[in-house]
């Protein structure tokens, strides 16, 4: 098999450039899984990306639905009648999302490649002086991915059939605070802050398997690839309550305060199947579409506890209750000559949250442009403009227990923008 025969007539993936159309969708992804490289038709190439992100979701119409104070002692944790405070806020940072990858032909029939990237991340940033802070003041997770995949393709009809498989280790980390007790008016108002921490790290393996179809003549390409889950299975970190104080009037102790101590957890990040399909309809024309399926139900309620339980030292949670994530996606590209290329997406993802958080259905317009200077050059440059649909976070059930009896708010529709840039050198 003669790899040229590869390149001949071969419209450029111009679904690649559109890598900000899919940059905020729900869960904890950030730019996901992304394997595209392993197809380009040189015998060798490296990418880097950069995507910022600007979600801009704003709360409204907190409550502070839990306003009893704190008391470990008696396993009391409202921390505090908060409803004096702004009943607005804006939620979301801002965010980058790297991607840097590598792609060799071994022979006629084996490509691989290797690739760094932060699939996963969260950074929300409401502050102390909202309703419900007694919720978040700040939570952030940051991940590191590092990938190999390879495939073996062989000629099938009129095009290629490959077969393709891999891993990838992930390290993540990350953290929340949040106002544990409201000491405002208090004699302990200017010796603790009241705000306690919650800090974790852990790191995981995963794999991915898939298959492809391509007749290069069509610019045809159709691949579905799954990628596993990656099991935390010990995450560890500390929770910090220093800055909690607590009085226990006589016979008690007097003032107790709060400590630092280290506790244990799990989780598993989601396992996803994607399909991805594009071909040419006409010359110089290129539709394509995706639809993936990412398993974010796995992510309800995390705990962490340490090695003894005590009303000094309790046990916490991540609370996420998420449902499946879907993102459906697709577009038109146009070759205008050989240095230029275009394209434009249409994109909805729909949200993870199920009456608590503030994740609902996402849609995102996408159009990006490709220019070619050389043969072994490639520039791209995309962005999006999208709406993050309206909704409400308040008090559900999940297995009896009860997620979100701290705190209620509304949010309209609110704008998120994206921007993306890359750079492919190919040899």
């Amino acid at each position: 098999m003669a790899r040229s025969g590869l390149k001949q007539g071969i419209l450029a993936a111009v679904a690649g450039m559109l890598v900000a159309s899919a940059a905020q969708a729900g869960g904890l992804e950030r730019s996901g899984y992304n394997i595209d490289l392993l197809f380009d038709p040189s015998d060798y190439a490296a990418e880097a990306t950069a995507t910022y992100v600007n979600p801009q979701r704003e709360l409204k119409n907190v409550r502070d639905t839990n306003p009893a104070n704190t008391n470990p002692l008696t396993d009391e944790y409202g921390g505090g009648d908060l409803n004096d405070r702004p009943n607005s806020v804006d939620d979301t940072e801002s965010y980058w999302a790297p991607r840097i990858g590598v792609k060799a032909a071994l022979g006629d029939s084996i490509d691989c490649m290797a690739d760094y990237s932060q699939p996963w991340g969260a950074h929300t940033k409401p502050g102390q002086n909202w309703a419900g802070a007694n919720n978040n003041i700040e939570t952030k997770v940051e991940s590191d991915n590092y990938a190999a995949t390879c495939s073996y393709k062989w000629e099938m009809g009129p095009g290629y059939f490959r077969v393709i498989g891999g891993g990838f280790y992930q390290e993540v980390n990350g953290f929340k605070e949040r106002l544990v007790q409201d000491y405002t008016g208090t004699g302990l108002d200017g010796v603790f802050s009241g705000v306690g921490r919650l800090e974790l790290e852990g790191s995981g393996w995963g794999w991915r398997t898939g298959v492809a179809y391509e007749i290069p003549e069509y610019a045809l390409r159709a691949s579905l690839v799954y990628n596993s889950a990656v099991d935390y299975d010990d995450l560890s970190g500390f929770i910090d309550l220093r800055q909690l104080g607590f009085v226990i009037p006589p016979p008690g102790p007097g003032l107790i305060t709060g400590t630092k101590y280290d506790v244990n957890g799990a989780a598993s990040l989601p396992d996803s199947l994607e399909l991805k399909v594009q071909t040419g309809i006409a010359p110089g024309w290129l539709a394509f579409g995706s639809v993936k399926w990412t398993d974010w139900s796995q992510l309800q309620v995390l705990q962490f506890c340490p090695a003894t339980v005590s009303p000094l030292t309790p046990c916490t949670s991540l609370d996420l209750v998420y449902r499946d994530g879907w993102t459906v996606s697709g577009g038109i590209g146009h070759k205008f000559n050989d240095q230029w290329s275009g394209a434009v997406s249409l994109t909805w993802d729909r949200g993870t949250s199920q009456g608590y958080g503030s994740q609902t259905d996402t849609w995102l317009l996408g159009t990006g442009v490709s220019y070619t200077p050389t043969e072994n050059v490639e520039v791209r440059l995309a962005g999006s403009v999208g709406i993050l649909t309206s909704g409400s976070s308040g008090e559900v059930t999940y297995q009896g227990q009860v997620i979100g009896d701290d705190v209620s708010y509304d949010f309209d529709n609110d704008f998120v923008g994206a921007i993306s840039t890359s750079l492919k050198v190919r040899f």
